[in-house]
């Protein structure tokens, strides 16, 4: 979709209705208790409101569900061609606000998000706008079926407002030689951070990828910069804490099965989820209860893991007291501090180093924190120290620092790109290379005859066929090294790989270290433990914090002042955790309430 187009729709749409100052809400007729900022008598503006202030203003009579869907349609006109958030805007979002509207004066609320546009990743299922996965060859794809999630969610009162940008197919297309910037898509373009919406200036990575990095292949981008209330992403290994992350958000990555994945266009079955997205720890808890599904979902077995909270409410978990008493572990080896797994060079220096504080994100490497990310973790600890917690310090993870480069964490990669195709991979893990060719052709045929192309084969040899058209920009190398695969006679590899990860991320990893020394949560800098809690489908919470200084390597050329970019604090724990993690999360960002807006975005 053009934006120029997508964005002068908006606007005739918008002058069509009159402008937001004609539009009078109803008489007040009960006067509700409401947050002081919603109390005000300034005018109600969706520009950082949360979700329970924006349901206490609709309760109040101050403000329609129709009016906060005008302000967001109206922000997305502004903004989009700025900042590419969108891939498709759904074109009844007013018609639904209305008719939740009529649901609220005749006394019938559907759930929490009663009224509240959402916007869900584009590659979760609607069937009322298309599911692009940010690829060319699903550009016009109308899903037969609907997402369990985004069932959930319209159940519960929310309106589906957009699809967001994302990294194409969650960023399993193009890896080594040319890998595929994150918030890119054929469908789409690039996205660009709201707190800095400026392209990379340097001459190696001048192909319009933003100078300030906007984080794994969910988006966060029109959260942040108030298109909507919240978002959905999806993990597989970083793509909701690292948006978050770097969007100044809130984020629940969820144990996998916590939420189902029927209807979501996968990676792997071993490693997805979906998850919330929202500008503060409340916003996140009331989207993730109603994401979840009351009972487990047949179309998706590892829903039957976790027991939800009693009515799916997490925010009974929202305690500002939280953290006293509880046991947070500094993992330093790696994630903090730089460390040289076995049988690795000492690194030549310490300078230099990226502001992403991967630490053992993405395995391998020396990892460690610069002097600012460092300097924040560090004011983190003592927060948490201030508010009650037992820190546990070090509290390093024994499969980080195993001496056995077979029993190390850092040793062990995930197999990506064309330096890890069949032959070159034996030292890698093949689980998201075998997990693709595998869950990506069953997804295809649950969409039967509206599927564009029967099985990942047709997906490649469509992309070379369009390639004049930019269906691969960046080439396919992890689409190529996917397909190599055979799903029978790779099995053992695989299963053999799988133990691996979930030993190096689990038993011998975060189980290791939290049942030893009794931790409520580990306590990761940025989304820098994505990857090891990712192998065994542990959850994390993450929120917004400090903002850094954004020096890439090799650096911005002279003239160019990068702006600082978000850095934030991940809460850690074990499988179907969520509740204490929450309530840790919460009370840190209640001692610390540090998120600031994006500048420049009125």
């Amino acid at each position: 979709m053009k934006r120029v187009f997508l964005v002068t729709t908006l606007l005739l749409a918008l002058a069509t209705l009159g402008t937001l100052a004609q539009t009078k809400p109803p008489t007040r007729t009960k006067r509700m208790p409401v947050p002081a900022r919603v109390a005000s008598n300034k005018p109600f503006t969706v520009i950082g409101a949360t979700i329970p202030e924006m349901q206490a203003a609709m309760a109040q009579h101050r403000i329609t569900s129709r009016q906060i869907v005008q302000h967001y349609l109206m922000r997305i006109a502004m903004y989009e061609n700025k900042l590419h958030a969108a891939i498709t805007v759904n074109p009844k979002a007013l018609e639904l606000a209305d008719e939740r509207d009529r649901e609220r004066s005749q006394g019938r609320m559907r759930g929490p998000l009663h009224g509240i546009p959402i916007a869900l990743k584009d590659n979760v299922h609607t069937t009322f706008m298309r599911t692009t996965g940010g690829a060319l060859a699903f550009e016009n794809l109308v899903p037969p079926y609907d997402a369990t999630l985004t069932k959930n969610l319209i159940d519960s009162g929310a309106i589906i407002i957009a699809k967001t940008g994302m990294s194409e197919l969650a960023n399993w297309v193009a890896g080594a030689p040319t890998p595929m910037p994150a918030d890119y898509n054929a469908v789409g373009g690039q996205g660009y951070n709201p707190y800095d919406p400026r392209k990379d200036p340097r001459e190696a990575t001048f192909d319009g990828r933003p100078a300030l990095q906007t984080g794994g292949s969910s988006s966060g981008i029109g959260t942040a910069a108030n298109f909507w209330a919240g978002n959905v992403g999806s993990e597989t290994s970083g793509s909701i804490l690292s948006p978050s992350n770097q969007n100044m958000l809130a984020g629940i990555k969820p144990t996998v099965g916590r939420i189902s994945r029927y209807g979501v266009i996968p990676i792997t079955a071993d490693q997805d989820t979906a998850g919330p997205m929202a500008k503060t720890v409340a916003d996140v808890a009331i989207m993730f209860g109603a994401m979840e599904s009351p009972s487990p979902d047949p179309n998706d077995a590892a829903t039957r893991l976790c027991t939800p909270a009693p009515g799916r409410d997490y925010t009974k978990f929202l305690n500002a007291g939280g953290l006293k008493g509880a046991r947070i572990g500094i993992p330093r080896a790696s994630f903090y501090d730089a460390f040289t797994p076995p049988g690795d060079a000492p690194p030549a220096a310490e300078a230099g180093r990226g502001r992403g504080g991967r630490g053992a994100a993405a395995g391998g490497g020396n990892g460690g924190l610069n002097a600012e990310q460092k300097k924040a973790m560090e004011d983190a600890i003592a927060v948490l120290k201030a508010q009650g917690a037992v820190i546990v310090d070090p509290a390093n993870i024994p499969s980080v620092i195993d001496p056995d480069p077979k029993n190390n964490f850092l040793k062990w990669s995930q197999c990506s790109g064309v330096n890890n195709a069949k032959g070159k991979d034996e030292d890698c893990s093949v689980v998201l290379k075998y997990g693709m060719k595998r869950d990506f052709n069953k997804w295809l045929a649950t969409l039967g005859p509206v599927a564009p192309l029967k099985s990942l084969t047709e997906l490649r040899e469509w992309n070379k066929a369009h390639e004049k058209a930019g269906s691969i920009k960046y080439g396919q190398s992890q689409l190529d090294i996917s397909d190599e695969m055979d799903v029978e006679k790779d099995r053992a590899r695989y299963e053999a790989d799988r133990a691996k990860d979930i030993k190096l991320g689990g038993t011998h990893g975060i189980d290791e270290i939290m049942k030893a020394e009794r931790l409520d949560a580990i306590l990761f800098p940025g989304a820098s433990g994505a990857a090891i809690a990712a192998k065994p489908g542990y959850p994390t919470v993450i929120v917004p914090y400090a903002m850094v200084p954004n020096n890439p390597t090799p650096p911005f050329p002279d003239g160019f002042n990068a702006k600082p970019g978000p850095f934030g604090v991940s809460f850690t724990g074990m499988a179907c955790s969520e509740p204490k993690l929450i309530e840790l999360a919460y009370a840190f960002e209640q001692a610390t309430k540090k998120r600031v807006p994006p500048p420049g975005l009125p």
